[in-house]
């Protein structure tokens, strides 16, 4: 199968790999998500990621209902990965191998940002006036939904990885211009996976 991944690494604090796979991207992903992905490639505005608070660093418990599913496509991908990947880090085996191998994978490692005038009330939920950044490990679409979703090792004993996704939906539909209602959010590894539907109203902190 010939097929077309675009690459560009950016230095955002640390190397982040952004991987688009273009044949997907096209046959998948709506226009305005089509779009995102060809900016962010592109003119991707760097300084934002040098300012401000970063979504996997973010500590607010949120009001967000976790569906745990055993065995999830998702974790059968992670185990694969993890099993066979040459890859160096349990990251990039897993990442690397569902955008090349699952049909539902569209990119890796994409960049987000969000503007305090872009959602309120921003400076109370982040402490800061500066942009929110972060980067979502794996990007799927199905059934029409757009998943996003955070490889995390032992999964079982995260505290704060649904705010971390959940605020990655927000940035992704401000980015597209996409309702929220067409997103999908989860954490997985290679045993179980946690999936909820997010909400506007569960920007507020329990």
């Amino acid at each position: 199968m010939i097929f077309l991944i675009s690459e560009q690494v950016y230095f955002h604090g640390w190397f982040y790999p952004f991987r688009v796979h273009e044949r997907k991207k096209q046959e998948l992903c709506a226009a305005p998500l089509q779009h995102f992905l060809h900016v962010a490639m592109t003119a991707c505005p760097h300084g934002y990621f040098k300012e401000g608070p970063r979504g996997s660093a973010l500590r607010q418990a949120l009001p967000i209902s976790l569906a745990p599913v055993q065995g999830h496509e998702v974790s059968q991908l992670a185990a694969a990965a993890l099993e066979f990947s040459t890859e160096k880090t349990p990251h990039a085996k897993v990442q690397n191998f569902m955008l090349e191998r699952d049909q539902k994978t569209v990119a890796m490692e994409v960049p987000l940002w969000l503007t305090p005038q872009e959602m309120q009330p921003f400076s109370s939920l982040f402490g800061t006036t500066s942009p929110l950044t972060g980067h979502i490990d794996v990007l799927r679409i199905e059934d029409g939904n757009i998943w996003i979703w955070d490889f995390k090792p032992r999964a079982h004993k995260e505290k704060y990885a649904q705010t971390q996704v959940f605020f990655y939906a927000v940035m992704l539909s401000q980015r597209t211009g996409i309702p929220l209602e067409h997103f999908r959010c989860g954490y997985f590894d290679e045993y179980i996976a946690y999936l909820f539907k997010p909400d506007i109203t569960q920007a507020v902190p329990a």
